[in-house]
């Protein structure tokens, strides 16, 4: 029973997360920011982890505040899953490709929380989310989840493309990162005989 839960609750937002890493790929989100859902349910759909997300923020200021709250609680579900870690792939990589836009994307569910991003977008708003906005998510998830992740967009030119790629390959990186590996299904993947910490 590979599950998670959290709820975050601060002046600026209330979230709540709850993921199943061994799922289906259902999803039910709903963020107040029609671009983070399609982002999250991308996620959802293409690393097979079923992700409830309910979340209100301050919207009427900017979708910052709601975006990085949401990293943060997703992060933590995908940590609290994951529990001791035993059984794990824990090393994936990937290149997505969208269209005109290639990522490459690198995790190592290591405990030890790191990102590498480079991406670059050609505008300041995909709609009205605010490119700049995919980073801030991409590193709450990351310091939270507790994983080191590397995310390089080798090219494109449509923002869109550029951000669906990078979720897209975190969520197959992500799949086969956290999948049991049948022959070491008791073991942690670590020579310290643990993870992090």
């Amino acid at each position: 029973m590979r599950k998670g839960s959290v709820k975050r609750t601060t002046k600026e937002t209330d979230v709540e997360v709850a993921i199943d890493l061994d799922g289906t790929g259902a999803s039910s989100i709903s963020t107040g920011i029609g671009f983070l859902d399609h982002m999250l349910d991308l996620l959802a759909r293409h690393s097979r982890i079923d992700i409830i997300v309910k979340a209100k923020g301050d919207l009427h200021i900017d979708h910052h505040h709601t975006t990085e709250d949401v990293g943060i609680a997703l992060g933590q579900s995908v940590k609290q899953a994951l529990g001791d870690m035993k059984g794990i792939t824990r090393y994936s990589d990937v290149h997505l490709p969208m269209d005109e836009a290639l990522t490459r994307v690198v995790i190592d569910i290591s405990g030890r929380p790191f990102l590498v991003f480079k991406s670059e977008f050609v505008r300041d708003k995909v709609g009205t989310f605010d490119t700049e906005l995919v980073q801030e998510w991409f590193q709450a998830f990351t310091m939270n989840a507790g994983v080191t992740l590397h995310l390089h967009t080798l090219y494109g030119t449509n923002d869109h493309h550029i951000a669906e790629s990078c979720f897209k390959g975190l969520a197959r990186a992500l799949r086969a990162a956290v999948a049991i590996d049948a022959r070491a299904k008791d073991e942690v993947p670590s020579t310290k005989g643990s993870l992090g910490g």
